[in-house]
């Protein structure tokens, strides 16, 4: 996970709408998604970022990140968003999940990451 997100989940830094959503399997947390303003990017314009996406390798492969992405775009549409990104240094992997491909950017450590979008019907 990149440090910026680890600092903003250490210290709860979270303002107006952002917020985290949780898998719990059993009381534990096998998963975590984030819906932020801003994220590890120098993009102030693009948002809202879906991001923080995380489940625990115990957990990977049922679905659980599909259903986190799916409970912060519903989030973001409940707010009147019409779309969400999604960071990522994969390819093939968002697609699955409805988003599209838009061009590379280039995060706050000089490396550089693909951007994805999906439009929230």
């Amino acid at each position: 996970m990149k440090e910026h997100t680890l600092q903003v989940l250490r210290n709860w830094e979270f303002s107006e709408w952002e917020t985290m959503f949780v898998a719990l399997v059993n009381n534990q947390i096998v998963g975590m998604v984030s819906i932020a303003k801003t994220d590890y990017y120098p993009l102030p314009g693009i948002y809202p970022w879906v991001s923080s996406i995380f489940v625990t390798e115990e957990y990977r492969g049922h679905r659980i990140s599909e259903k986190l992405i799916e409970a912060a775009n519903q989030y973001a549409k409940s707010l009147g968003f019409k779309k969400t990104y999604i960071p990522s240094e994969h390819v093939g992997l968002y697609e699955k999940y409805g988003y599209h491909y838009i061009k590379d950017i280039v995060n706050y450590g000089n490396g550089i990451d693909r951007l994805y979008v999906k439009q929230l019907g």
